[in-house]
């Protein structure tokens, strides 16, 4: 009985085991089917959603497609177009061209019909003219190129007569213009630049208020005066002038360095040897900055820059410096003022002019002594601190000391001595102005055939006269030439000298 219940049991187990798993399998079949129906649905959904992407693509394709076909047509029918315009161009110079040719060919006829027509005559013509050549030289007894010969000979000497005449007349006509016009542009530039001249002295007046002031300045036996001597190198002269004090040097920036420091030693009061020594080196940088600051100024007026700094000082320096009683800093910047508008004039360059103008007596400035003229020492100093080969050339080559080799450097020349020359700009010396013109009319009479010399408008022109038995007259400009050659080696002089030899004939006869 428990068996069969057993059995039972387990047989209803099985068939209900079997039964859920039928029922679980019909459950799993049929959503099974539920999901692949539903999976066609969404993909019919999105196949019918990607058909219609596709065409909305094709048609928006298909319309760019359409674009740029219509595009391309509209170009393609503006090409034909032009092609067409240009093919009816072409067509109608074509049409014109051809009857051009065929105006050339008509002409061309006519032409060759006129060219046979003229050989012919010319063959006539020269069948005549070898007859008359013939006759001509039956009658002459000359040949055709004898003839030929002589009248070319003829012909080559009246043309060279005309053109010596021609020659003359041009050359003399030249000389008249340009000393017209070198004597309107020197006259203008100097009205321009037309500049009053300070006479600079080689003493100095110190006045002082009594004689008291003057001995405090003299000191005991004298010992202020050797310390203020020996620390300027001035010669202070202390005579019966009352109220005054003379410094002798001819070295002006020392003396201007004396007459401060005696201002300031009698101003403060104290004045013993180490005070004196004291207040000298203090002037003496003082006087330095003021020449620098000088320098500076100076080519600020005259608007020229870059130059070097030892440059600039050396300009300064100028203004303590004298020629012939004429302020060398005023003299410099009259020349570069002159050169500047006489280069304007001629078309040059004004800026380099006047560089070359201030800077051209630079070398008298020198801080050492020197040996060499100041115009190659200037030049040496201006390469040595990099000015331009031109200035360079100016300076060095304004007394002939060197071969001109720009057309700044003549300038530089005229101006210098378009500045010193002038009367009133320089004085002398009585006794070397009078062995200056003794000089000038000795050197001719060393010469043969000189007769008499005679230097006048102050030593600028020197008049020859010479025997005209033993000179002749092509030999008369040779002799000036000499004479002033010797002078420029044999003299030192401001300004130029004219050289004039004359030579007359006197004939003399007596009536009875």
């Amino acid at each position: 009985m428990d068996i069969l219940t057993i059995v039972m049991g387990v047989v209803g187990l099985a068939l209900g085991a079997g039964l859920m798993f039928g029922l679980q399998k019909s459950a799993l079949k049929n959503q099974r089917k539920a999901v692949l129906d539903e999976a066609k649905k969404d993909a019919e959904i999105i196949k019918k959603e990607k058909l219609m992407q596709a065409k909305e693509k094709f048609l928006q394709l298909k319309e760019e497609h359409d674009k740029v076909i219509r595009e391309k047509d509209n170009k393609a029918n503006e090409s034909q177009n032009r092609l067409n315009q240009k093919e009816n161009t072409l067509n109608q110079k074509l049409a014109e061209a051809n009857k051009k040719d065929q105006k050339v060919n008509d002409i061309r006829e006519n032409l060759n019909v006129q060219l046979e027509v003229v050989e012919k005559q010319q063959t006539e013509l020269s069948a005549l003219h070898m007859k008359q050549v013939k006759q001509l030289e039956s009658m002459t007894g000359m040949s055709a190129e004898d003839a030929k010969e002589q009248l070319k000979e003829v012909l080559i000497n009246e043309a060279k007569t005309e053109a010596m005449g021609r020659m003359k007349d041009i050359v003399d006509e030249a000389k008249i213009n340009a000393n017209k016009e070198a004597k309107k542009i020197v006259v203008e530039t100097i009205q321009r630049v037309a500049t009053e001249q300070a006479i600079e002295n080689s003493v100095s007046v110190f006045n002082i208020e009594s004689d008291e002031i003057k001995g405090r300045i003299i000191g005991r036996e004298g010992r202020n005066i050797r310390a203020l001597e020996a620390a300027t190198g001035v010669e202070i002269i202390v005579d019966d002038t009352p109220e005054a004090i003379i410094l002798s040097c001819f070295d002006s920036i020392r003396r201007e360095i004396a007459r401060l420091s005696l201002h300031q030693l009698v101003t403060d009061g104290r004045i013993h040897p180490a005070r004196i020594e004291e207040v000298v080196e203090k002037t003496k940088k003082r006087i330095e900055e003021e020449i620098v600051e000088t320098g500076k100024r100076t080519c600020i007026d005259l608007n020229i820059h870059g130059l070097h700094p030892e440059l600039i000082r050396m300009i300064g320096r100028m203004k303590y410096r004298s020629s012939y009683g004429q302020n060398l800093l005023q003299h410099s910047r009259e020349v570069a003022n002159l050169c500047a508008t006489m280069a304007a004039e001629l078309g040059l360059n004004a800026k380099v002019a006047k560089r070359a103008g201030l800077l051209h007596d630079i070398g008298k400035v020198m801080d050492e002594e020197s040996e060499m003229p100041h115009a190659i020492y200037g030049m040496k100093l201006a390469e040595k601190y990099n000015e331009k080969p031109d200035v360079c050339n100016a300076i060095g080559a304004h007394h002939d000391e060197i071969e001109m080799t720009t057309l700044i450097s003549p300038i530089i020349q005229v101006c210098d001595a378009i500045s010193g020359a002038r009367p009133g700009a320089r004085r002398e010396v009585m006794e070397s102005y009078i062995k200056r013109i003794k000089d000038l009319e000795r050197i001719p009479l060393s010469y043969p055939g000189v007769e008499k010399a005679f230097a006048i408008q102050a030593g600028r022109e020197l008049r020859v006269i010479v025997s005209s038995e033993k000179v002749k007259d092509e030999e008369a400009s040779t002799l000036a030439f000499q004479i002033s050659e010797k002078i420029q080696d044999e003299m030192t002089y401001p300004g130029q000298v004219k050289v004039t030899v004359i030579r007359e004939m006197r004939a003399t006869s007596i009536a009875r």
